[in-house]
């Protein structure tokens, strides 16, 4: 029998971590489409390291990190009675972690294609740095905004490793449908695997569909 709990806790997961995303993400763009140093070249390599590495490596550092048995998790259990390991808060903050460059990256790819002259409009106009972005700079790249936010949402929806080694295979906890499908094609059972498997095909398929669908109405009617 099909239960859908997977599917709405890796939706949960996935509209959970896209929100704090964009939360996030927007100001540390807006920062580092700035002029370039050092220092943000560091914190840029930083952001974008779940690019390259692999997800078992961030998820085996942050079991470490979440671990009570480790001075961080100790202290969040001791102070806060908070347990990061095997749980839903411990997915949410790890898939933040993981999917970080895919909203940061569009996004700051966006406001750097944007005129300086722009920016500069809206100081003369008294505009503070906070209005000038929300008010001027991110109406001009919602193509780049919708982008972050489709590939944030699917690439947590997609999520394995990370997910295997922060929350392990606890059903209506952190069993997310990736973790469901691994499950019943271990146990050979080919149908449910490609119930689950169908759901995110097409779930992923309507999530393109409505970005590219977008990207070309905005295009047609002058947004760059």
């Amino acid at each position: 029998m099909i239960k859908f709990d997977p599917i709405w806790l890796t939706l949960k997961l996935a509209f959970g971590t896209t929100l704090i995303l964009f939360i996030v993400a927007v100001p540390l763009a807006n920062w580092l489409s700035g002029k370039r140093n050092i220092f943000k070249t560091v914190i840029e390599a930083i952001v974008s390291m779940p690019l390259v590495l692999p997800p078992t490596v961030i998820g085996f550092y942050l079991l470490l990190a979440f671990s009570p048995a480790n001075g961080f998790g100790k202290w969040l259990e001791q102070w806060l009675n908070l347990r990061l390991v095997f749980s839903f808060s411990g997915l949410l903050i790890a898939s933040v972690i993981y999917s970080l460059p895919f909203m940061v990256h569009p996004i700051r790819s966006g406001l750097s294609s944007l005129p300086p002259s722009l920016k500069e409009a809206a100081y003369s106009l008294g505009k503070t740095k906070w209005q000038t972005l929300l008010k001027v700079l991110l109406p001009n790249i919602k193509p780049s905004m919708l982008t972050a936010i489709v590939l944030s949402f699917a690439h947590t929806v997609g999520e394995f490793g990370v997910v295997l080694m922060i929350g392990g295979n606890m059903p209506g906890k952190t069993r997310t449908a990736s973790i469901a499908i691994y499950d019943e094609v271990e146990t050979f059972n080919y149908y449910n695997a490609n119930v689950y498997a169908g759901i995110l095909l097409v779930l992923s398929f309507i999530t393109l569909l409505i970005l590219y669908s977008f990207n070309r109405k905005t295009q047609q009617q002058g947004f760059y």
